[in-house]
């Protein structure tokens, strides 16, 4: 069998060979996921999204418990901080997801933000292409946790969970932030704190001056991860926005197209970087380049047309 007829029955191994692959800029990337990608489409993407400390891994890991008591496939991917030096993930979900790390209906895989100001890895997309055409009915994409920067989440999953907990400010950062223009659903965590009804206020005032151009009132769920309380309702929230979704299918395709068209930008400047910093412009050039401006004997801005002229392309 080959590497691409592997991954459509669902080999572990396959998996997570191809999103190694693409994770890595293989030069065999592009086209394995030209291969795979007829076979995408039908899995929920569910983003994970919310600031550090409101619990997201512990909630991503019982939402998974229930959706696979149900007998879902379930994806995760978690995006972990990187590594300064090795770019690597620093916090490894997977170990702090051991208790599912064995169970054969559920995938899950760590990848390093890698300074990506999204609060995604640059491969996001790929591996939860790869998850999809593998089979897994849902795909749970957990973001690092930095706050204002996590809006590109909006760019990749079909429903957007953000993650509040009461006495945190999380309401005045989450104006800040342009999160509550991303959010489907908002889950108010570790309810059984002091504030949560202070802090479900706030969020309901928040959202009635707010009106989202496809007509969707964001659903508010309270949550008690550690006692799995409130996943069934968040479950049924996160379902709820998919009916809306199916209902109007107009407006989804119109997020569809963004969502390409996204896509499609960030390829191509992904493309043209490595052809660029490649082929016509190496890694010393650039150095040495780079120097010259720290030492302000160039500017910046002729560096880049000299490389934009390089390969050819009118800087006008």
């Amino acid at each position: 069998m080959t590497l691409v007829e592997k991954i459509l029955s669902g080999d572990k191994r396959s998996i997570a060979r191809a999103i190694s692959t693409v994770e890595d800029g293989h030069a065999d990337a592009t086209a394995l996921l030209k291969a795979i990608f007829p076979h995408t489409g039908k899995a929920l993407v569910i983003g994970i999204t919310g600031a550090p400390g409101a619990g997201k891994s512990t909630l991503v890991d019982r939402l998974a418990a229930f959706y696979r008591a149900k007998s879902e496939r379930l994806g995760i991917i978690a995006i972990d901080p990187s590594s300064p030096f090795t770019g690597g993930a620093i916090l490894g979900d997977r170990i702090r997801m051991q208790g599912m790390a064995t169970d054969p209906g559920i995938f899950i895989r760590s990848m390093a933000a890698r300074g990506n100001l999204g609060g995604l890895a640059r491969a996001t997309v790929d591996a939860v292409a790869i998850l999809d055409a593998a089979g897994y009915n849902k795909i749970i994409i957990e973001t690092v946790g930095v706050g204002q920067d996590e809006v590109d989440i909006v760019k990749t999953a079909d429903v957007t969970v953000v993650v509040l907990v009461p006495g945190m400010g999380d309401d005045i950062q989450a104006i800040k932030a342009g999160i509550m223009e991303i959010g489907d659903v908002f889950a108010i965590n570790k309810a059984d704190r002091d504030g949560v009804l202070r802090t479900e206020r706030e969020l309901e005032q928040l959202l009635s001056i707010s009106e989202r151009p496809d007509g969707w009132t964001p659903l508010i769920v309270k949550t008690v991860a550690t006692e799995n309380s409130g996943l069934e309702a968040l479950a049924e929230a996160i379902a709820s926005y998919g009916d809306f979704v199916a209902a109007h299918p107009d407006q989804s395709a119109g997020r569809r197209a963004r969502v390409a068209e996204h896509r499609i930008i960030e390829l191509l400047r992904d493309r043209l970087l490595r052809a660029a910093l490649g082929e016509r412009f190496s890694r010393e050039e650039l150095r040495r380049q780079a120097a010259e401006v720290a030492d302000r004997h160039r500017d910046p801005y002729s560096v880049v047309d000299e490389i934009i002229a390089r390969l050819g392309i009118s800087a006008q």
